[in-house]
């Protein structure tokens, strides 16, 4: 899967914008399946609003299409636009803004107190990458960027980076499952791995007012 958007931060922390995902593989065929069998726009566009519940503490969606649902040799498409209230938290003169706007890759199988006993089995393999582009509003510059992550553990890998370009935040990220089994004797490994994007998808970068 690719995701995109590019979006625009008023001063009061309101996010809008539009975003495209393009999914090929078992993410298109799950897309397809779930949406042939949805009768109502309504629920069309439910798999979308599950995806934001899980980024925003509120949002809107107001537009949502599909491209390309019952042509199975070409990538599955969404483009949707959404707004969300509150996306930035003001501190005095500062801003704090995620630049991980929306998806995550963290996952808690790990985190129990119970030893692991078998390996750990993937669906496949996959490879996702975002980028996300947030323009700012006028009167703000940046003040700190969250730190660049660069993590290989051989059975996947998770990159990131946050740039400050033409008055916008730029943040890309890949992640990618290399292998389908994870002994056990590596859990350890996996969880620090999923611990590292989770730390990575809270971070913040923060924007000063400047007048």
């Amino acid at each position: 899967m690719a995701r995109s958007a590019k979006m625009t931060l008023d001063e009061k922390g309101t996010l809008l914008g539009e975003v495209h995902e393009v999914r090929v593989g078992d993410d298109a065929a799950a897309q397809r399946f779930t949406l042939r069998s949805a009768a109502l726009d309504t629920d069309r566009i439910k798999s979308v609003e599950a995806l934001a519940s899980s980024s925003f503490s509120k949002f809107q969606i107001l537009k949502a299409t599909v491209t390309n649902l019952r042509v199975a040799d070409r990538p599955f498409e969404w483009h949707y636009t959404l707004e969300s209230e509150n996306y930035a938290q003001a501190a005095g003169n500062l801003l704090l803004v995620r630049p991980r706007v929306i998806g995550s890759k963290a996952r808690g199988l790990l985190e129990t107190k119970e030893p692991r006993h078998h390996p750990i089995e993937f669906d496949g393999p996959r490879r996702d990458t975002d980028e996300f582009e947030i323009a700012l509003p006028a009167g703000y510059a940046v003040d700190e960027l969250p730190p660049q992550v660069d993590v290989d553990r051989g059975f996947a890998s998770y990159h990131s980076k946050t740039d400050f370009v033409g008055g916008s935040l730029r943040y890309k990220r890949s992640f990618e499952i290399k292998e389908l089994s994870v002994p056990v004797t590596k859990a350890q490994e996996l969880r620090d791995f999923y611990r590292t994007i989770e730390n990575d998808e809270r971070n913040s970068a923060v924007l000063k007012r400047v007048q």
